[in-house]
């Protein structure tokens, strides 16, 4: 087995590497997502239209599920399949952007994936709005030669367009349902209705070309709404839909508490984690209730909950009722990175840093944004930060022993503990800072690094579960975009639920 981020430097990707091969698999002209691009904040403008305006997907989202039930679909949204009780699917989390930062991921998935009996992909199938003419590149390509099916919950990037190319290529090529009444002239859901970003007329021309690239029948998947529960050997797993806010409406509520009630163990997969950089997110119901609490009750044996949006892998095991939920972000499929240095020392829901994984390593994502910002700043002499400075800085901010063992620690200097505070890095919950910016989150939208990062390491990931009558087995892979972790993707985390 390779070394990992834990083990070395070179296992986390730095250093001298020869690229991988994943730049064969990628189409001569990739569009470049930036966040910093008024057109593409423009376009990808319905979710602050919904959190000002009101959120029209709970409606929009129930006339996708109807027109789907008149089709056939099963009423009760279950996907019945015959494996085995014994078999290993992949999980991997907002994979969209079609860039390097996707394709790097591709050849380890593939290695690690040869012998799973399917994928689920956990929010964000494409960036940025969702379009269907995206799918060619984003979705089939990168995947044309998993031979397997592909299940799918959409993110909020996929609501950026109404759904409709998710639903689409997922769900049987479903046609658009019909639009909602008129709203009254002047109130806020007209204002909302005339400012609402909706996919050209011309969107997904192509996209019967595009289907060819997965068109064996081992690969087909066809889903009965945005969210569905698969039966697989001894488990169900739940899969829901957030839409563009993080919430769900009350008639996919009223679902997920039936669908709950099988006395299967089961793995709910989100497009929001539940618990996501140091802080609690239950995810409320339209109505009432908390996604959270339907995990949390005994009776309906979710042994973990696995969710997208957050860009890199963390990992709380969470004590319930005399039992343990391991509660997973994993979204490290793809786009760019989120910070893991910027997650404080945690302590939540009984889950001690003790207790706590993530990947990348709170320093390797220091040294990634310093260089980052040297490089978009021109000032690398002031922020770069070798992997061991950025290391020794986070372990003194957040009092903690270093992760990996370091030849020699170097010594902190005040340039250092400058630029980590600067960055954002966490400070333990006990010590009060000599001054506060807000820059926890907001640097990491400022510069976006899937737009200024194009070489290894990209520090991206995907989840292998092995599934037996007793017992899930979770691996974290890494997915550098170096040669080294795609001939031997390093294991970043491992570790076995008990089923009973």
């Amino acid at each position: 087995m390779s070394d990992s981020s834990r083990d070395t430097a070179e296992g986390a990707g730095w250093g001298a590497a020869e690229l991988g091969e994943y730049k064969r698999l990628m189409p001569h002209h990739v569009e470049k997502i930036s966040w910093l691009d008024p057109r593409m904040l423009w376009a990808a403008r319905n979710g602050v239209l919904a959190s000002w305006l009101g959120d029209p997907t709970g409606g929009t989202r129930s006339r996708w599920v109807a027109q789907r039930a008149a089709a056939g679909a099963p009423a009760d949204k279950v996907i019945r399949r015959d494996d085995p009780d014994r078999f290993s699917f992949l999980v991997v989390g907002d994979t969209g952007e079609g860039d390097d930062s996707q394709y790097a991921v591709v050849p380890g998935l593939l290695k690690t994936g040869q012998d799973t009996r399917f994928a689920v992909i956990a929010s964000d199938v494409i960036y940025p709005v969702g379009s269907a003419d995206d799918y060619a590149t984003k979705f089939f390509r990168p995947y044309q030669d998993y031979q397997a099916p592909i299940y799918a919950i959409p993110g909020n990037h996929d609501w950026y367009e109404d759904l409709g190319a998710f639903m689409r290529v997922f769900c049987d090529d479903t046609p658009p349902p019909a639009p909602e009444p008129a709203p009254r002239r002047f109130s806020r859901a007209w204002l909302r209705s005339l400012l609402w970003h909706r996919p050209r007329e011309t969107d997904g021309e192509s996209l019967a070309q595009a289907r060819q690239l997965r068109s064996a029948a081992a690969q087909r998947a066809v889903q009965p709404g945005p969210y569905w529960a698969i039966d697989a050997g001894p488990v169900r797993i739940v899969g829901i839909d957030t839409g563009l806010l993080g919430t769900i409406d009350a008639e996919q509520g009223r679902w997920l508490r039936e669908v709950s009630k099988d006395p299967r163990p089961k793995i709910l997969i989100t497009g929001r984690p539940l618990y996501v950089d140091g802080e609690h997110r239950p995810c409320a119901i339209e109505g009432g209730g908390t996604v959270d609490e339907i995990v949390r009750d005994p009776a309906h044996r979710y042994v973990a909950a696995i969710g997208g949006d957050i860009h890199n892998y963390q990992r709380y095991p969470v004590k319930v009722a005399g039992r343990t939920v391991q509660y997973v972000v994993a979204g490290g499929g793809g786009a760019f990175m989120h910070a893991t240095h910027t997650i404080p020392r945690v302590d939540v829901g009984d889950v001690t840093e003790k207790d706590f994984r993530c990947y990348p390593l709170r320093g390797d994502s220091l040294a990634f944004y310093s260089r980052l910002y040297g490089r978009r700043l021109r000032m690398r002499r002031f922020f770069t930060l070798t992997e061991a400075q950025a290391a020794a800085v986070v372990a003194e901010r957040l009092g903690i022993p270093l992760t990996r063992a370091q030849g020699r620690t170097p010594r902190i200097t005040w340039r250092i503990r400058l630029v980590a505070a600067l960055l954002g890095a966490g400070r333990r919950p006990d010590r009060t800072a000599r001054f506060r910016l807000p820059v926890r989150k907001i640097y990491t939208q400022l510069f976006s690094p899937g737009s200024a990062t194009y070489s290894p390491p990209f520090f991206k990931c995907f989840l292998r579960l092995d599934v037996t009558p007793e017992t899930v087995r979770l691996r974290c892979y890494a997915a550098t975009g170096n040669r080294a972790q795609e001939v031997d993707p390093p294991v970043e985390d491992d570790i076995t639920i008990p089923l009973n």
